[in-house]
């Protein structure tokens, strides 16, 4: 798959794993790759799998939660 279909697959699995609303998974994604999360991804296509996508989905939820445990606090 091509890069930019994988970051649509990343954000599309995002949604399904965690119930996340499609902006929601969109910010995430877009953060990840604005942190060169996905930088080598871009330059090594073959990275692009739908296993590495499954992978990708979850670890960016993972850091996120990490970035903002207030969030959890009540």
């Amino acid at each position: 798959m091509t890069y930019e279909e994988y970051l649509d697959e990343v954000t599309t699995l995002m949604t399904e794993f965690f119930d996340l609303t499609d902006a929601q998974a969109i910010k995430y994604v877009m953060r990840a790759q604005a942190g060169d999360f996905f930088t080598l991804h871009d330059d090594h296509p073959e990275m692009c799998t739908l296993e590495r996508a499954q992978l990708d989905a979850r670890t960016i939820y993972e850091q996120r939660n990490k970035s903002r445990p207030d969030i959890f606090k009540k």
